[in-house]
């Protein structure tokens, strides 16, 4: 493996593009014409351009990256994470073209991508699951049959995605067929397949998750758990490692599970295997990520490997060089997906040109970005800036440093979220990690409840006051008030940003 060729954008194609110049391989990247002056076309070794900004017409456009390839003369692709990652089809077609292919095969991504395959192989594995139907349900009759063996609520699930689309809770019988109806729609636009799935909805559970990595040597290995519990809309904006509540029992569990289940489907590489943990710390089986997770950094700072390079000598055909045993966990890390989008206004994604960027650094602190000073950020793909990681001796030293690198993160021009992770990271519920996959949206419907109370006129009119009176001071004061910048930056532009 010489050249390798990364079909994807932003923050994850730099992050592949850095393992691989580190390893001596040559990297080319494609782009879209809205994506023509990002950071990974300027860090790549070579550039080309797949087609106009629509994903169906650039990064979804497998035929149009493999052509790329051909002409580039790269003998490998690795997908990232999002667009063609966990698609069997490309994976073969790589194959078929003589390229390697940097994930799992695709005879692994169908056993285990599809969330009705995945649990009939979880099933085979022997491992818990949560109760429900293993296929794809055909009517409304047929998924009102099986919520009524398993008992209400429960929840409709894509069978052919994530990322919480076509996803719909059912509490009541009478509420099912609005439900099928809206999530298969759902997971048509999303998927282009409509199979949808029931399972039992477990209240307040918390969202856990093992990384696996396999070799074609047949090894496979366990690399800890990632608590992602912090979540909006099924989607996850808060990640750490470890959980504050897995001990050592209960991951080696999980852990051996999650081996059995990648090794039952043949696969290879690096995958996820998710789950869900009630309160009385009963794991069940959720589904499988057939590729890189966003979240990838926190496993690496607690574990001290690099899971990028891993795959690249993977698919080279080495051998893992770690044991099981070898594995420790050391530290905690936590990660914050920072998102041009607006959460004073339903979340809605703020494109536009970043007008300033103070990016903050120092110990503990890593920061996987795909942006600059001066770039516009599209409408047409995920809003995500960055993912910033901090690392402590303990999960205490890891908010700390957070909540600072936080204040020091100044984005201008466009709306982001990093407010948010502020309210989130002071929150006493989050600090003592009492959280489950409900509690953001407990958090926020709280936090909206305080804003819409009325402030009474008179401290309207003591403010005004006050304020007049600090700028008249102002005015007159001879010898201006040193003010620290990070601090004035975090105040202000932080604040709106």
């Amino acid at each position: 493996m010489k050249k390798v060729l990364i079909a994807n954008r932003g923050e994850i194609a730099l992050r592949v593009m850095r393992a691989c110049r580190e390893m001596g391989l040559a990297t080319v990247a494609v782009y879209s014409d809205v994506d023509r002056a990002a950071l990974h076309v300027a860090y790549a070794d070579e550039a080309y351009r797949l087609g106009p900004g629509p994903a169906t017409e650039s990064y979804l456009r497998g035929d149009l990256i493999l052509e790329v390839a051909q002409q580039a003369g790269a003998d490998a692709i690795h997908p990232g994470y999002g667009f063609l990652s966990e698609n069997a089809e490309f994976a073969e077609a790589c194959e078929t073209a003589g390229i390697t292919f940097i994930g799992p095969p695709a005879s692994a991504m169908r056993a285990l991508g599809s969330k009705t395959k995945a649990r009939q192989a979880a099933d085979a594995a022997q491992m818990p699951r949560v109760p429900g139907s293993v296929k794809g349900l055909a009517t409304i009759e047929e998924a009102l049959s099986v919520a009524a063996q398993i008992g209400y609520p429960v929840m409709l699930k894509a069978a052919a995605g994530g990322g919480g689309k076509g996803m719909r809770a059912v509490l009541a019988a009478t509420e099912m067929a609005a439900a099928y109806s809206t999530a298969s729609s759902e997971a048509e636009r999303s998927f282009g397949s409509g199979e949808v799935y029931l399972e039992k909805l477990i209240e307040r559970p918390r969202h856990i998750e093992i990384q696996v990595i396999a070799d074609t040597h047949g090894s496979c290995l366990y690399l800890g758990e990632r608590e992602c519990s912090v979540q909006r809309r099924h989607q996850k904006v808060i990640e750490e490692a470890p959980s504050a509540v897995v001990g050592e029992d209960l991951r080696r569990r999980m852990g051996e599970a999650a081996v059995r289940l990648a090794l039952s489907a043949g696969y290879v590489n690096a995958g996820t295997v998710e789950f869900l943990v009630d309160s009385d710390q009963n794991f069940y089986f959720l589904e499988m990520n057939t590729r890189l997770q966003v979240e990838h950094p926190v496993t690496e700072l607690i574990t001290g490997l690099d899971l990028v390079a891993m795959q690249l000598r993977v698919a080279m055909g080495e051998p893992l060089g770690v044991r099981q045993q070898e594995v420790y966990l050391r530290g905690h890390a936590i990660e914050c997906r920072i998102y041009a989008e607006d959460p004073e206004n339903n979340f809605m994604p703020s494109p536009g040109k970043i007008t300033r960027l103070l990016q903050p650094g120092g110990p503990g602190i890593r920061e996987d970005c795909g942006v600059y000073e001066g770039w516009t950020v599209p409408l047409d793909y995920d809003p995500m800036l960055s993912k910033l990681i901090t690392y402590g001796a303990t999960r205490e030293e890891a908010i700390t440093r957070m909540v600072r690198a936080l204040d020091e993160y100044v984005v201008g021009g466009i709306r982001t979220n990093i407010g948010l992770f502020r309210r989130i990271l002071l929150d006493e519920e989050f600090r003592s990690a009492q959280i489950d996959t409900g509690y953001l949206d407990r958090l926020l419907a709280h936090s909206a409840t305080e804003d819409e109370s009325t402030v009474p006129e008179d401290v309207i009119a003591l403010a005004a006051a006050i304020l007049t009176q600090r700028q008249k001071t102002s005015s007159l004061s001879p010898v201006p008030v040193a003010v620290s910048r990070w601090r004035s930056a975090g105040r202000t532009e932080g604040l709106r940003a």
